[in-house]
């Protein structure tokens, strides 16, 4: 089964893990929760409540880390969650300078443009 997930997805997924308990749930969370459920991204309690497995809380943590990749090859000043800068700047996708600006590296360039490739398939 294809774990590719649609922009409606990827917000559905957000909105899960930003829900306060007892929330009600968006139609956006509605309309993709069974999808969400079956890929495993998402799991249901016996009171119905909605929580993201490991497997979806990984997948928002990457889907921050390639936007966070694309922004700072856009903008060097651009806002990065401290999470998301450690784990860049661990793999060697940016580098960050004194001033606090950072900057993508040749392998950020190169994931990038993997990332696109095999976006277009």
């Amino acid at each position: 089964m294809d774990d590719r997930l649609t922009t409606d997805e990827y917000d559905a997924l957000t909105q899960i893990g930003n829900a306060a308990r007892g929330e009600r749930q968006s139609a956006c969370v509605a309309r993709n929760s069974k999808k969400l459920n079956g890929l495993k991204f998402i799991s249901h309690a016996r009171d119905g409540q909605l929580t993201l497995t490991e497997k979806g809380q990984q997948t928002l943590f990457l889907k921050q880390c390639i936007e966070g990749l694309r922004a700072v090859s856009t903008d060097a000043l651009a806002h990065l969650s401290a999470d998301v800068a450690l784990f860049l700047g661990k793999k060697g996708h940016i580098t960050r300078a004194d001033d606090g600006t950072f900057a993508i590296t040749q392998r950020g360039s190169e994931s990038l443009a993997d990332i696109d490739a095999a976006s277009k398939h």
